[in-house]
């Protein structure tokens, strides 16, 4: 059988945690669009880890597990403080940090159910803590410790700030966190599951996902939509900018899917987020940018806007450094790849597919002197 660039099309395995079928996103049956506009954060994480959505009590346990296992060890703190932060991208930084934690947990190696559930809490909640540790570190400032009385959105916010956030604040994150929480059988997924399918610990699967989401084909999108929006600077330069790009072809990030053939059913909601509060903080040029940009792209080359275009401008407006954008989506996206971690820990095989070879055949050594 022939082999399929990218592997695009290939089937790889069977999952119950999330679906693309006909355009439509799902996790567990429910669709984004369902979630979106009226689930939790935590409730996604307990419906990816549970298949079902949580009841109150276990909702209510499910968010002080997060809270109260949010704190870093000091020695992560430390390491984290000793990194030449001018240079090191957080992305990487949030790579090693990962690493790092499973040093300091004793049950990284106990590979029983209830163990890996346990670390599943703790690697969900401290993934918001190193990335607003970073963050607060390459300014100057201390960490600041989670609240016990704060949603996961808005501690993750108040941990960055050293403020409680506002309610429109706390639902932009919250928003943008249940939409990039799982995606099928993604690249960083993927790679999660082929690491731990050779029963590596769960700290392991979690930092090959984190490696292979810095990649800008992946995670690193919005970002770069970010600084593009940035170098075209006022919507009347749009067309222009893109025109120019388009001649000398270059990619236009945040535009279309491969899974998507009529547009990612997620990028609607961030558009709307993107919309208030552009307005709200006085910011419109960004979101009338983007909406020209992607009027222009799905017209001449019919690619519509996938969900990493319009987080670019949400995160813009909340006043969070551009190069954190790929950081919060890892901060969403680890309870997808803990989901798939421990589906693929219930039924494991080892992954381990084939290649097809299409180099010289029948060659014969030569000694070095005749070469």
């Amino acid at each position: 059988m022939a082999g399929t660039k990218g592997l695009e099309g290939i089937v790889a395995t069977e999952s119950s945690i999330s679906s693309i079928i006909d355009d439509q996103l799902t996790y567990v049956g429910y669709t984004i669009d369902d979630l979106a506009e009226n689930s939790s954060f935590e409730e996604v994480i307990f419906l990816l880890w549970n298949k079902r959505l949580p009841k109150e009590d276990e909702l209510n346990a499910l968010k002080k597990e997060l809270a109260d296992n949010m704190e870093l060890p000091k020695e992560v703190i430390d390491h984290l403080k000793s990194y030449d932060l001018k240079t090191v991208h957080p992305m990487a930084a949030l790579r090693t940090a990962v690493s790092m934690l499973g040093l300091y947990d004793e049950e990284a190696d106990d590979m029983e159910e209830a163990a890996n559930q346990r670390k599943a809490v703790r690697l969900q909640a401290k993934m918001p803590a190193i990335v607003a540790a970073f963050a607060r570190i390459r300014q100057g400032l201390e960490p600041v410790a989670p609240r016990g009385d704060l949603s996961f959105a808005a501690n993750f916010l108040f941990m960055l700030n050293d403020k409680a956030p506002e309610s429109i604040e706390e639902e932009a994150i919250n928003k943008a966190l249940v939409l990039h929480a799982d995606h099928e059988l993604n690249a960083s997924t993927f790679t999660a599951r082929v690491c731990v399918a050779t029963l590596s610990d769960i700290y392991s699967g979690i930092t090959a996902a984190i490696g292979a989401l810095k990649g800008p084909l992946h995670g690193g999108a919005n970002e770069r939509v970010m600084k593009m929006l940035t170098e075209i600077g006022d919507p009347d330069k749009a067309l222009d900018y893109l025109k120019e790009k388009l001649a000398n072809k270059e990619k236009i990030m945040g535009m279309g899917h491969r899974v998507y053939r009529h547009g990612d059913p997620r990028a609607k909601h961030l558009k709307k987020m993107s919309e208030h509060l552009t307005d709200l903080t006085g910011q419109s040029k960004w979101y009338d940018m983007s909406v020209q940009i992607e009027e222009y792209m799905k017209k001449e080359k019919g690619l519509p806007a996938n969900v990493d275009f319009y987080s670019a401008s949400v995160y813009h407006s909340l006043g969070i450094d551009h190069d954190l954008f790929t950081p919060i989506f890892a901060v969403s996206r680890v309870s997808g790849w803990l989901a798939h971690i421990l589906e693929q820990y219930e039924n494991n095989r080892l992954i381990r597919p084939r290649a097809e070879y299409v180099g010289p055949n029948t060659q014969s050594y030569v000694s070095i002197e005749n070469r």
